[in-house]
This record gives C-alpha cells, structure tokens and sequence, in this order.
C-alpha cells in the first residue's frame, strides 16, 4: 500500500454518502441522486476548487462503477416482455429514433457545432433504464401497457447504443468488418455461457450447493454474478471491443438465466443493487463530475447555446418515435412516455468520455453533452410525473381498452 494515497478517495466517498443523506432529509426535493453526485464532483475538481484529482484509486473504482452500472441496466432487462406486438413496436421505434438521430447529428455538423456525428448520433439514441424503472414504479405504472413499452423501448434502445458503440467506436482501430467478425464471437460465447449456465441450473446437487451458500459469508450468487461480470468485461477488451458492451451483456446474461429467483434467492438483486449503486456507481458519477471540463463549457456563449441545443435534439430524437406508441397508451400517456425515453445521462457520460479519449469530441462539446444529460434527467422525470399524476380525462383511456380484445393486447 506504500505510496498510494487515499485522500481523494476519502472525498469522493464522502459525497457518495452525503448526496442520498441530503435528499433523504429533504423528501420534498424529487432530485436524481446522480445529478447531485456530478454536480458535487464538479465542485470539488479542478473546474471550481480544486480539492481532488483523479489518481489511480478513484480510477480504479470508478471503472468498476461504470462496468456496474451498465451490468446492472442489462440486468433490468426483462426478455419476457420483449415479443409480439411490443416487440414491434418498441424495436421500430428505435430505428425511427436512430434514423432521426442521424439525420440530426449531421445538420449539427454542417452547421458546425460537431465533429463526429455518427458518434452524436449514437450518443443521442440511448435511454436510462435506471432512471425510468424507479419513475415508473413511485408512480404505480410499472406494470401498465404504459410501463411495459417504457421498459422494453429503454431495454431496446440501451443495448442497441452500447452494440453500435461498440461497433464503430471501440478504442482499438480495427475495422468494421473485423469488428463485427469479433462482436459475432463474442455473442457466441455469451450464448454458449447462456447455454452452460442454464445447464447447471438443473443440475440438483449444484442448485442445492448453491442455496446453502448464498446468504452465508460465501454470498456465493453474488460472487458468481461479479465473475460474470469481470470474465465478460475482459473478454470484451481482449477483443477490442468496448468494456461496457462485456458487462452491459453479462447483466443481460444473468437476467435471462435467472429466472426462478423470486422463489430460490428473493435477495440476490437487493445485494447486486446494494453493491453496485451503494459502493462502486457513485464514485463513477462523482469522479465523472471531477473530469467535467466547465471552464470548456463556460468558455463561449456558442457552447453555453449548444447545451439547450443537444437537449431538444434529445428529446426530438427520443420524443418523437413515442408516437407510435399513441394507438395503444393514448395522447397524454405517449406524451409521459417522449418525456422518458428522452430521459438520459450515464450512456451520455461513458459514450462522451470514450469520445473524448478517442479525439473525436473536443472538451465543450462533451461538457454540453453531459449538461444537456444532467437536464434531461433533472427536468423530463419531473415533466412526466407530472403529467402522470393530473386526473385522467373522460374517454382517455379509451386506446389502451383496445388492448383488452383477443389478440390486441400486448403480451407481457
């Protein structure tokens, strides 16, 4: 340990533990703790005092933070519900959002104030899945045609983001083909992992091992869900593709396998959760608020426009696929849903950063991505809880009754 100081660490945890404390005094505030943490990292770097730099501890667990966050989104993934009819819809709905992501990313190139719009345009696609679930639960609409079309167009719209960010920007320069060559190997072990896992499920002995260790100091479920995660992770690397597409996948993985856990280990999530967003995710937002570059974004009044600028571009790109979504949840609800699939921040910052890494985004343009994101999910949960809680008009509800004929509800 001889030569590694803590003290920076000792700051950042600290905000980890205030921020949540803070909001749970103060329940009047309906304030992400996320926006909170990046705001307070911001503070505390070099952009406004000065107090903490990013060494090799806080990086450390901050990359850890960010392999959590996205193994834990595609640990929300309920394969499930993605079939017939909401399937459809949900996966059209990402193609419009793309094509109109393109479609803005370049007009925001010829209008000069980007330089890598396939990148944007990937940036602007992705929803927070972990942002939506806990708005859609407080407001008792997870389980509604509302909610299942929220969950499964997030799900959709968060692996199809980390896939094409994998793709065409991974850190290592091979090309397209050989990366898709790698990304068909990769999704061949994480099946053949699938496939094994699944198999060992069924095996007594093994099952029986299992529910004797996972609440005892072994925590054996959440161990083997960490080796998921770091196994996938690396392999992803090895290959040259994107660490967060490895633990995005094995959250996937674990979340299609897992299917008997509200009857053999009720708690296993509650402890991945407890893991995941009560140690390693917040010094992820937080040390991302310590590298946000505010002297970039304050620089110039053009940059300062660009943040409300990439937040209507935002929520153009997924506001306005929500509209296929009219015929089944009706007018106000698809107006909720815009609001939420627009809603989105830690695919904004890890895809920025890589960006940014990479020389393909400069300082501002990066800083006005993460602000627009911090909007986002300051301002469209709210707009929407909003919209949810205002009484519902006589004959409203009327589409979604639709669903109730044979053949034209939405399976679930």
């Amino acid at each position: 340990m001889t030569g590694i100081d803590l003290d920076g660490l000792v700051v950042v945890v600290a905000i980890a533990f205030t921020v949540p404390l803070l909001l749970g005094l103060a329940p009047a505030v309906r304030l992400p703790a996320v926006v909170l943490e990046l705001v307070a990292g911001i503070v505390v770097g070099p952009s406004v005092f000065g107090w903490v730099e990013i060494d090799e501890p806080i990086r450390v667990l901050a990359l850890i933070g960010l392999a959590f966050l996205l193994f834990l989104a595609g640990l929300e993934i309920e394969f499930e519900r993605l079939r017939g009819r909401q399937l459809g819809v949900t996966a059209l709905g990402f193609a419009v959002s793309f094509g109109i992501a393109l479609v803005a990313a370049f007009a925001l190139d010829a209008a000069g104030q980007i330089d890598a719009p396939l990148l944007v345009a990937i940036i602007l696609v992705a929803t927070s899945l972990g942002v939506v679930v806990p708005v859609l639960k407080d407001s008792g609409n997870l389980s509604t045609d509302l909610g299942q079309l929220l969950v499964a167009a997030a799900s959709i719209a968060d692996f199809g983001a980390v896939i094409l960010l994998s793709l065409f920007f991974s850190r290592e320069a091979t090309s397209t083909t050989t990366k898709l060559v790698l990304l068909g190997g990769f999704f061949l072990v994480a099946a053949g992992l699938v496939v094994a896992l699944v198999g060992a499920e069924h095996s007594r002995r093994l099952a029986a091992v299992l529910v004797r260790l996972q609440d005892t100091t072994a925590q054996i479920r959440v161990r083997g869900a960490f080796l998921l995660l770091v196994v996938l992770a690396a392999l992803a690397e090895r290959l040259g593709l994107e660490v967060i597409l490895g633990a995005f996948l094995a959250g996937a993985v674990l979340s299609l396998v897992d299917g008997d856990r509200m009857m053999t280990h009720p708690a296993f999530r509650a402890k991945l959760d407890a893991v995941g967003y009560g140690v390693f995710i917040p010094v992820f937002f937080v040390s991302s608020g310590i590298l946000f570059d505010l002297d970039a974004l304050v620089a110039s009044t053009s940059t300062v426009v660009r943040v409300p600028l990439f937040l209507g571009v935002l929520l153009a790109v997924r506001g306005l696929p929500a509209l296929l979504y009219r015929p089944i949840v009706g007018s106000r609800q698809t107006a909720v849903a815009a609001l939420l699939q627009a809603t989105s921040l830690p695919f904004i910052v890890a895809a920025s950063m890589i960006g940014m890494e990479l020389g393909l985004l400069d300082q501002a343009t990066g800083a006005a991505l993460i602000a627009a994101g911090l909007l986002s999910v300051l301002l469209f949960p709210l707009l929407a809880l909003t919209l949810l809680r205002r009484p519902e008009p006589a004959g409203a509800r009327e589409p979604a009754l639709a669903l109730a004929a044979p053949g034209a509800r939405l399976e679930s």
